[in-house]
Protein backbone atom coordinates (compact mmCIF):
# COMPACT_ATOMS: atom_id res chain seq x y z
CA UNK A 1 0.00 0.00 0.00
CA UNK A 2 2.81 2.41 0.88
CA UNK A 3 4.59 1.66 -2.40
CA UNK A 4 1.44 2.48 -4.36
CA UNK A 5 0.86 5.64 -2.33
CA UNK A 6 4.43 6.79 -3.03
CA UNK A 7 4.01 5.98 -6.71
CA UNK A 8 0.78 7.94 -7.00
CA UNK A 9 2.38 10.92 -5.26
CA UNK A 10 5.27 10.80 -7.72
CA UNK A 11 2.86 10.41 -10.62
CA UNK A 12 0.87 13.43 -9.46
CA UNK A 13 4.05 15.50 -9.29
CA UNK A 14 5.00 14.31 -12.78
CA UNK A 15 1.61 15.27 -14.18
CA UNK A 16 1.47 18.70 -12.52
CA UNK A 17 5.04 19.63 -13.50
CA UNK A 18 4.46 18.30 -17.02
CA UNK A 19 1.21 20.21 -17.41
CA UNK A 20 2.85 23.42 -16.23
CA UNK A 21 5.70 22.97 -18.71
CA UNK A 22 3.35 22.24 -21.62
CA UNK A 23 1.19 25.23 -20.69
CA UNK A 24 4.27 27.49 -20.61
CA UNK A 25 5.34 26.20 -24.03
CA UNK A 26 1.83 26.74 -25.41
CA UNK A 27 1.59 30.36 -24.28
CA UNK A 28 5.24 31.09 -25.04
CA UNK A 29 6.14 31.92 -21.45
CA UNK A 30 9.78 31.66 -20.51
CA UNK A 31 10.30 30.34 -17.00
CA UNK A 32 12.95 31.63 -14.66
CA UNK A 33 15.92 29.34 -14.10
CA UNK A 34 14.67 28.11 -10.71
CA UNK A 35 11.17 27.30 -12.00
CA UNK A 36 12.52 25.60 -15.13
CA UNK A 37 14.95 23.49 -13.11
CA UNK A 38 12.26 22.63 -10.54
CA UNK A 39 9.89 21.62 -13.34
CA UNK A 40 12.29 19.18 -14.93
CA UNK A 41 13.53 17.81 -11.61
CA UNK A 42 9.89 17.30 -10.59
CA UNK A 43 9.36 15.35 -13.80
CA UNK A 44 12.50 13.25 -13.24
CA UNK A 45 11.92 12.48 -9.56
CA UNK A 46 8.17 11.99 -9.99
CA UNK A 47 8.75 9.54 -12.85
CA UNK A 48 11.37 7.55 -10.95
CA UNK A 49 9.02 7.42 -7.95
CA UNK A 50 6.07 6.30 -10.06
CA UNK A 51 7.72 3.41 -11.88
CA UNK A 52 10.10 2.47 -9.06
CA UNK A 53 7.18 2.20 -6.65
CA UNK A 54 5.20 0.14 -9.16
CA UNK A 55 8.09 -2.32 -9.40
CA UNK A 56 8.46 -2.41 -5.60
CA UNK A 57 4.74 -3.13 -5.26
CA UNK A 58 4.90 -5.84 -7.93
CA UNK A 59 7.84 -7.52 -6.20
CA UNK A 60 6.20 -7.41 -2.77
CA UNK A 61 2.86 -8.68 -4.10
CA UNK A 62 4.70 -11.41 -6.01
CA UNK A 63 3.27 -10.20 -9.30
CA UNK A 64 6.89 -10.42 -10.46
CA UNK A 65 9.84 -12.20 -8.92
CA UNK A 66 11.12 -10.74 -5.68
CA UNK A 67 14.66 -11.75 -6.59
CA UNK A 68 17.09 -9.21 -7.99
CA UNK A 69 16.84 -8.86 -11.77
CA UNK A 70 20.26 -8.04 -13.15
CA UNK A 71 21.94 -8.00 -16.53
CA UNK A 72 25.48 -7.44 -17.73
CA UNK A 73 26.50 -3.81 -17.87
CA UNK A 74 23.50 -2.72 -15.82
CA UNK A 75 25.39 -0.07 -13.87
CA UNK A 76 26.89 1.29 -17.09
CA UNK A 77 23.45 1.44 -18.73
CA UNK A 78 22.00 3.21 -15.67
CA UNK A 79 24.92 5.66 -15.61
CA UNK A 80 24.62 6.47 -19.31
CA UNK A 81 20.86 6.80 -19.04
CA UNK A 82 21.19 9.15 -16.07
CA UNK A 83 23.81 11.22 -17.92
CA UNK A 84 21.45 11.46 -20.92
CA UNK A 85 18.61 12.57 -18.63
CA UNK A 86 20.80 15.25 -17.03
CA UNK A 87 21.85 16.39 -20.50
CA UNK A 88 18.22 16.70 -21.57
CA UNK A 89 17.40 18.67 -18.43
CA UNK A 90 20.36 20.99 -19.03
CA UNK A 91 19.25 21.52 -22.64
CA UNK A 92 15.63 22.16 -21.63
CA UNK A 93 16.68 24.64 -18.94
CA UNK A 94 19.42 26.44 -20.90
CA UNK A 95 17.55 26.97 -24.19
CA UNK A 96 13.82 26.66 -23.46
CA UNK A 97 12.67 28.60 -26.51
CA UNK A 98 14.59 26.49 -29.05
CA UNK A 99 14.24 22.96 -27.66
CA UNK A 100 11.77 20.78 -29.62
CA UNK A 101 8.88 19.29 -27.64
CA UNK A 102 10.09 15.73 -28.26
CA UNK A 103 12.99 16.41 -25.88
CA UNK A 104 10.53 16.90 -23.02
CA UNK A 105 8.69 13.70 -23.88
CA UNK A 106 12.04 11.90 -24.12
CA UNK A 107 12.87 13.19 -20.63
CA UNK A 108 9.63 11.70 -19.33
CA UNK A 109 10.16 8.35 -21.08
CA UNK A 110 13.78 7.99 -19.99
CA UNK A 111 12.91 9.01 -16.44
CA UNK A 112 10.17 6.38 -16.28
CA UNK A 113 12.63 3.80 -17.60
CA UNK A 114 15.35 4.62 -15.08
CA UNK A 115 12.80 4.22 -12.28
CA UNK A 116 12.29 0.62 -13.38
CA UNK A 117 16.00 -0.04 -13.88
CA UNK A 118 16.92 1.32 -10.44
CA UNK A 119 14.51 -0.96 -8.55
CA UNK A 120 14.62 -4.27 -10.46
CA UNK A 121 18.08 -5.27 -9.15
CA UNK A 122 16.91 -5.00 -5.53
CA UNK A 123 15.86 -8.16 -3.70
CA UNK A 124 12.98 -8.69 -1.28
CA UNK A 125 14.89 -8.21 1.98
CA UNK A 126 15.99 -4.71 0.96
CA UNK A 127 12.57 -3.67 -0.35
CA UNK A 128 11.45 -1.86 2.85
CA UNK A 129 14.48 0.43 2.56
CA UNK A 130 13.69 1.04 -1.11
CA UNK A 131 10.09 1.91 -0.30
CA UNK A 132 11.28 4.33 2.39
CA UNK A 133 13.66 5.91 -0.12
CA UNK A 134 10.88 6.15 -2.72
CA UNK A 135 8.74 7.80 -0.04
CA UNK A 136 11.50 10.37 0.28
CA UNK A 137 11.53 10.81 -3.50
CA UNK A 138 7.78 11.43 -3.56
CA UNK A 139 8.26 14.21 -1.02
CA UNK A 140 11.12 15.76 -2.98
CA UNK A 141 9.05 15.57 -6.18
CA UNK A 142 6.16 17.28 -4.36
CA UNK A 143 8.50 20.03 -3.14
CA UNK A 144 9.82 20.58 -6.69
CA UNK A 145 6.25 20.79 -7.95
CA UNK A 146 5.47 23.25 -5.16
CA UNK A 147 8.19 25.54 -6.54
CA UNK A 148 6.66 25.22 -10.01
CA UNK A 149 3.11 26.12 -8.97
CA UNK A 150 4.28 28.56 -6.27
CA UNK A 151 2.69 26.68 -3.37
CA UNK A 152 4.56 27.21 -0.10
CA UNK A 153 2.48 24.51 1.60
CA UNK A 154 3.51 21.94 -1.01
CA UNK A 155 7.17 22.95 -0.79
CA UNK A 156 7.20 22.67 3.01
CA UNK A 157 5.22 19.43 3.25
CA UNK A 158 7.23 17.88 0.41
CA UNK A 159 10.49 18.86 2.09
CA UNK A 160 9.30 17.33 5.37
CA UNK A 161 8.29 14.06 3.69
CA UNK A 162 11.52 14.01 1.69
CA UNK A 163 13.79 14.60 4.66
CA UNK A 164 11.95 12.20 6.98
CA UNK A 165 12.08 9.49 4.29
CA UNK A 166 15.84 9.92 3.92
CA UNK A 167 16.31 9.80 7.70
CA UNK A 168 14.17 6.66 7.97
CA UNK A 169 16.09 5.03 5.11
CA UNK A 170 19.39 5.75 6.87
CA UNK A 171 18.09 4.35 10.18
CA UNK A 172 16.86 1.20 8.44
CA UNK A 173 20.22 0.74 6.71
CA UNK A 174 22.09 1.17 9.97
CA UNK A 175 19.81 -1.42 11.62
CA UNK A 176 20.57 -3.84 8.76
CA UNK A 177 24.30 -3.12 9.03
CA UNK A 178 24.42 -1.96 5.42
CA UNK A 179 24.99 1.27 3.58
CA UNK A 180 22.31 2.97 1.49
CA UNK A 181 24.47 2.65 -1.63
CA UNK A 182 24.89 -1.08 -0.93
CA UNK A 183 21.14 -1.54 -0.76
Amino acid sequence: MVALLNGLGGGASLLVAGAEYLHAVEVGAVSTLDVALSTHLGVLIGSVTLTGSAIAWAKLQEVMTGKPIVFGGQKLVNGLLFALILGLIAWLVAMPATVPIWAFYALIGLSLLIGVLLVIPIGGADMPVVISLLNSYSGIAAAMTGFVIKSEVLVISGALVGSSGIILSQIMCKAMNRSLTNV
